[in-house]
């Protein structure tokens, strides 16, 4: 017996479920486009074997980790890296038998769902994961990352990626994008454009990270012009490497169009470390807008993700750093924030600006109707605490009824767990289809519609979104 149920997340009326079943035997063996995550392109260029299952699936993984440690669990005792270099545990048997006893802390959320599915369906597993069950566990996966058919090449083909985008800072040099296109392996991997470093005023070494460009580009960052030159030739680096998109993770969406000399000065504050918080703010906005315009010269697909209240704990900000799982959503204005940026840019269809939120009362408020009439903008998946199966229920209900379905891009799934990214398919798969048979089931779509519609909302819409 198997850890899933083959009908998960379909409806439980019958016809409703039936035809959500038909949908999805229709669509579930497509391939996968992954067009915005986390994975690190050096697993592919290299391609060496995965440490051991703790390092595989618990030490690396915020979802798993932020909640044993709502439990009281030490994020050292899961592995976890002090900045200092302090003493963390690094048995991989050891996290994993802490890891197993309390597994028991995920039952009803989407990371059961995702561990459940990698357990099952990559390592073919079929008994549940205990205190009872970890050593067979651990040998039994340890055991199979040791063969060559679980190295990252090996699974990137087994899970029938078409495409996947990792993310890059604006300065890094790119040099697992280059080893693997050098490789000469057939699998696509193609970076993102991250500048967060370089934009943002409150960020540790703002003022070096732009002299870096600088460095890198040749153009003087001490000024603006050169700036925004120095910006254009990495955006063109990135390119050559596969890049079709930027992204960029802000504390708002605040956009602004500033007069250019406004924005020389106010760029002069950053660099000397002068600005407000407003001010940097204000900032950043700025150079949202500059993006945009520098994407209709070049093309790339400019994604928002704004509303993070990051790093909320400073005890664990000052003893582990960033990312560790101390990320709060907050309340996000879209409506205001980005009327800069589309009175600037707005009505120009030739540009796409992918929108995502951590503030799901924005959905039908601000997000639909904003997408439902410019022209470049498109809605992003359920993103972070809502990639799961109410989030993604949740924003189709309050989403298509205003944006429709061909202002969204399809599925993404965001991830730094490599073996999570087909069960994150799979669950937005289910998930849509259960949504369109619903729609189907109460004479709203006709069923050869949700045909095509689980065709594109699986495949087509991001290949399309994100010029893959």
């Amino acid at each position: 017996m198997g850890l899933l149920d083959e009908d998960r997340l379909f409806p439980l009326e019958g016809r409703a479920r039936d035809l959500a079943r038909a949908l999805y035997d229709g669509i579930r063996d497509l391939p996968i486009v992954s067009p915005h995550g986390h994975t690190n392109p050096r697993w592919f260029a290299e391609d060496q074997p995965f440490p051991d299952p703790a390092q595989l699936f618990v030490t690396p993984d915020h979802y798993v980790f932020r909640m044993l440690c709502s439990q009281g669990i030490a994020l050292t005792d899961l592995g976890v890296p002090r900045v200092d270099g302090g003493a963390t545990e690094t048995d991989g048997r050891t996290i994993w038998r802490l890891f197993a006893r309390h597994y028991h802390l995920l039952r009803g959320t989407p990371s059961r769902l995702w561990l459940d599915h990698s357990f099952q369906h990559v390592f073919g597993i079929d008994r549940r994961l205990s205190a009872d069950t970890a050593d067979w566990y651990y040998d039994h996966i340890a055991d199979c990352l040791s063969r060559p058919e679980f190295r990252p090449r090996a699974l990137f083909d087994r899970f029938n990626i078409e495409v996947i985008a990792t993310t890059e800072p604006a300065t890094d040099d790119l040099r697992w994008h280059r080893m693997i296109r050098e490789s000469g392996w057939n699998g696509r991997v193609v970076t993102a454009y991250r500048p967060d470093g370089v934009v943002d005023p409150e960020m540790a070494g703002f003022a070096d990270n732009v002299a870096l460009l600088g460095q890198q580009t040749g153009f003087d960052t001490a000024s603006w012009g050169g700036y925004l030159d120095a910006h254009r030739a990495r955006r063109a680096f990135f390119k050559d490497h596969g890049a079709t998109s930027s992204d960029h993770g802000h504390a708002t969406a605040r956009t602004e169009d500033l007069p250019q000399a406004d924005a020389a000065a106010l760029f002069g504050k950053a660099l000397r470390g002068h600005c407000t918080p407003d001010e940097a703010d204000a900032f950043r906005g700025q150079m949202l807008t500059e993006m945009a315009r520098m994407s209709l010269e070049d093309g790339l697909v400019l994604q928002i993700h704004p509303g993070a209240r990051r790093n909320h704990s400073d005890p664990v900000m000052a003893a582990h750093g960033r990312d560790k799982g101390f990320d709060i959503p907050g309340r996000t204005d879209y409506v205001a924030a980005l009327r800069p940026l589309l009175n600037a840019v707005g009505m120009r269809p030739d540009l796409t600006v992918i929108l995502f939120t951590l503030d799901e009362t924005s959905y039908s408020r601000e997000l639909a109707p904003l997408a439902g009439v410019y022209p470049c903008l498109r809605l992003g998946p359920p993103w972070w605490f809502h990639d799961s199966p109410e989030g993604m229920m949740r924003f189709r209900q309050m989403a298509t009824e205003t944006a429709g379905f061909y202002n969204t891009v399809g599925f993404n799934d965001d991830t730094r767990a490599f073996c999570s990214i087909p069960a994150r398919h799979d669950v937005a798969r289910r998930v849509d289809c259960s949504f369109l048979a619903t729609l189907v089931a109460t004479g709203r779509l006709h069923e050869e519609e949700a045909s095509e519609l689980a065709h594109d909302l699986t495949y087509g819409l991001a290949k399309k979104a994100y010029k893959l």
